[in-house]
């Protein structure tokens, strides 16, 4: 079953080695360059999406309009983005070891920020990537960062404690 991450979160793609996707400081923020008409009477906020490569070869991102998607409160409405104040990344090559980082900015009735959900859909080498979610809200404090493991993947021994405790809470294992 597909679980949304929490804002914070890091998610690695298996199609793509070593390639991870954050979303993370979600914050209500004024926009660098003013208000956008259309916003009157909504809250500002931003977020910001950072790309990391951690595999062996350069990747090429493209994290532009149309795909990035933002709703808020309980009925999931699509907030407002500030597409003149926002900062994407448009073909840009992640070298090894090296991040990526877009700012979002958009705008909602400041009631709904309690529930924000940020839909991510990557193009990696003109591939497209599988649609990510994560949720969070304005002025809901992030997880701190956990450390990953030095070597990716399964194998890790945070992976094997969690795959063993979920083990033993299901029913009929004994």
């Amino acid at each position: 079953m597909y679980e949304p991450n929490v804002v914070g979160d890091w998610h690695e793609y298996d199609e793509h080695a070593g390639l991870r996707v954050r979303v993370h400081r979600l914050e209500a923020a004024e926009p660098p360059r003013g208000r956008d008409d259309a916003a009157v009477g909504l809250t500002y906020f931003s977020v910001r999406v950072t790309v990391e490569n951690r595999g062996a070869r350069p990747l090429g991102v493209h994290l532009e309009d149309g795909q990035l998607d933002v709703r808020v409160g309980p009925d999931g409405e699509g907030a407002f983005i500030d597409w003149r104040n926002s900062q994407f990344i448009e073909g840009f090559d992640v070298y090894p070891l090296r991040r990526a980082t877009a700012v979002l900015y958009a705008a909602a009735p400041e009631a709904a920020l309690a529930h924000v959900d940020v839909q991510v859909q990557l193009r990696v080498d003109e591939e497209w990537a599988d649609r990510r979610l994560w949720t969070g809200g304005v002025g809901v404090l992030e997880a701190a960062p956990a450390a990953t493991p030095a070597s990716p993947g399964q194998g890790g021994l945070a992976h094997q404690v969690s795959a063993f405790l979920k083990d033993q809470t299901e029913p009929g294992s004994a």
